[in-house]
């Protein structure tokens, strides 16, 4: 069977964005560099081409074009985080020197889209009992960061 594997491109921060990915998200390295033979219009020559890394077990591509070509919301990394401390950490992690949303989404350095998702969000959300289901996703909306606590604690009715 065929390997889909999302491609990032990048300017010429490849390797940079791998390295740093690679070093907040867990079970995550750099597989492969594929450096430029020769100066090119993605980089000079020994600089990173294209660099294949895991992130959470899963692979990813980045390749520097040598052009910049912005990231939009219409896809993002979304990361299912077992507890807060996880939330907090990729959320701190990744935000630094990004911009952080509404609704547990960020931007990271390099303008790529995350959402650094609780597991129990879903669950909340996706409940049966429509009031209480209703109460944890207008608690979600006013968080920027999601907050787990105060989110069962609005399901809860607390």
């Amino acid at each position: 069977m065929s390997t889909i594997s999302p491609c990032f491109w990048f300017e010429s921060e490849a390797e940079e964005a791998a390295t740093f990915y690679a070093s907040i998200v867990p079970n995550s390295e750099i597989v492969h560099v594929q450096r430029n033979l020769a100066d090119s219009p993605s980089g000079p020559a020994g600089s990173a081409l294209m660099v294949e890394f895991r992130l959470g077990g899963s692979r990813f591509l980045a390749l520097n074009g040598g052009m910049r070509f912005e990231y939009t919301h219409a896809i993002s990394l979304s990361v299912d985080c077992a507890d807060q401390t996880e939330v907090d950490r990729l959320w701190d992690g990744l935000s630094a020197g990004g911009t952080v949303e509404r609704c547990g989404w960020l931007k990271d350095r390099y303008g790529v889209s995350w959402q650094i998702v609780p597991t129990i969000l879903p669950k909340l959300l996706g409940s049966n009992d429509r009031e209480k289901a209703t109460r944890a996703m207008n608690a979600m909306l006013q968080m920027v960061k999601i907050d787990i606590a105060a989110l069962q604690a609005a399901y809860d009715g607390v």
